[in-house]
C-alpha cells in the first residue's frame, strides 16, 4: 500500500468521466494498448489516451464511459503523445478492466 496523503493532496487529482469516441490499435506500443480517443464534454475537451485494454474488444469501448486523470502532464509513448490517464483494475488473469461508471453520466463530470 503506497503511504498515506492529505485530502488537499488527493483534491489536486482531476478524474473525471469521458466517452470513448475512437479506439484504434497501437502496434508501435512496447504492450499490447489502444489509442483511444475520449470525450469529456465542453470544459475538458476531446483527449488521447494509450490503455493496455487490449481484452476488451474495441467495439465494446467505442461508444462506453470511462473514468481518467485529467490534469497530469502529457506523456510520451512511442510516437503517440497520451493526454489522459484512463484508470482501470487487473483482473484476475492480469488483463486491465476500465474503471466505468454503473450509469450513464455528463461527460467531464468530476469525481467526488
Amino acid at each position: 500500500m503506497a503511504g498515506e496523503l492529505s485530502w488537499d493532496e488527493f483534491e489536486k487529482v482531476d478524474i473525471r468521466v469521458g466517452t470513448i469516441v475512437d479506439v484504434q490499435d497501437f502496434p508501435e506500443a512496447r504492450k499490447p494498448a489502444y489509442k483511444l480517443k475520449i470525450d469529456f464534454g465542453d470544459e475538458v475537451g476531446v483527449k488521447k489516451s494509450s490503455a493496455q485494454i487490449t481484452s476488451l474488444p474495441k467495439d465494446e469501448l467505442l461508444g462506453s464511459q470511462v473514468a481518467a486523470v485529467v490534469n497530469f502532464p502529457p506523456r510520451q509513448i512511442g510516437p503517440f503523445i497520451s493526454e489522459v490517464l484512463t484508470v482501470g483494475f487487473a483482473d484476475e488473469d492480469g488483463n486491465w478492466i476500465v474503471v466505468s461508471p454503473k450509469r450513464k453520466v455528463v461527460n467531464g463530470g468530476k469525481l467526488q
